[in-house]
């Protein structure tokens, strides 16, 4: 793997606080070697669209979903080209998808209420129509509007500006990959507890020794490991983890960065999966 230019990784919030912020990790890789550089902390998403519409260029893995099922979508009516598909969604306020999304497990059998992507299985991931823990169609819903007005590329679903690389990313799908199915991250302070902490040590671990498929190690200061140990909410963590994901979308590189050939172009696709 030769160098890279800038890498980022985005753990996405689709209501960012100060104390809930969306977290972004930048840094580059070469000869399989991922080097954090900084981590940023945006507590607006008036602050993620001004940090996208920055004049450089990046590849990045972020962590919400960048499409819908086709089942929910062709029930639904609604269009089913992904640019459009996205200009109706973005017209919906929030209480809309709950309702309509309710409405639609409402109508479905126990134990199979939600529709599913065909990313989601292999990634391990929370139906992307979920609207709460996690709640990713919301995510959705805040997210891709604003990468699609920054004119940024989105391999298989969006053509712009191949120079800013945004891929669809899930750090769970790593983390798993490291420590099964331990739990690392809680943002409620009585569920930080020393088992998830060690858990956090043991995905840096992991990490900085290249015990992944990836085949790419992680490289950070001694400072670094303490801030994304020592986040209890993950929200650090996560974001590296997207990074690493990046790196290795950017070391198979254009047109696809690793994703499928056969992807469905309505629902994409999450990179490693």
């Amino acid at each position: 793997m030769s160098g890279t230019g800038l890498l980022v990784g985005c753990d996405f919030s689709s209501s960012p606080t100060r104390r809930k912020p969306i977290v972004i990790a930048s840094g580059s890789a070469e000869k399989g070697r991922v080097l954090l550089q900084r981590l940023e902390r945006l507590e607006s998403l008036g602050d993620f669209a001004a940090w996208l519409a920055q004049p450089r260029s990046w590849i990045g893995g972020f962590d919400l979903p960048f499409g819908l099922p086709r089942q929910l979508v062709e029930q639904l009516g609604w269009p089913l080209q992904w640019p459009e598909l996205m200009g109706h969604y973005a017209a919906l306020s929030r209480s809309d998808i709950r309702q309509r999304f309710a409405a639609f497990c409402a109508a479905r059998p126990v134990g199979g209420k939600f529709a599913h992507r065909a990313t989601d299985l292999p990634a391990g991931s929370s139906p992307s129509m979920k609207w709460v823990n996690p709640p990713v169609a919301l995510m959705l819903h805040a997210g891709v509007p604003l990468l699609l007005a920054a004119g940024v590329h989105l391999p298989g679903l969006h053509a712009g500006d191949r120079a800013r690389v945004a891929l669809e990313a899930y750090p769970g799908l790593l983390a798993r990959e490291l420590i099964g199915r331990r739990s690392y991250k809680a943002d409620d302070k009585a569920r930080q507890t020393p088992e998830r902490l060690i858990a956090r040590k043991d995905i840096m671990t992991g990490l900085e020794h290249g015990q992944t498929r990836l085949g790419l190690r992680l490289k950070t200061s001694h400072a670094q490991q303490g801030v994304l140990v020592g986040d209890a909410s993950g929200d650090a963590l996560d974001a590296v983890l997207c990074l690493m994901q990046a790196a290795w979308g950017a070391q198979h590189g254009a047109p696809l960065y690793g994703l499928p050939p056969g992807a469905d172009s309505l629902e994409g696709w999450i990179l490693t999966a």
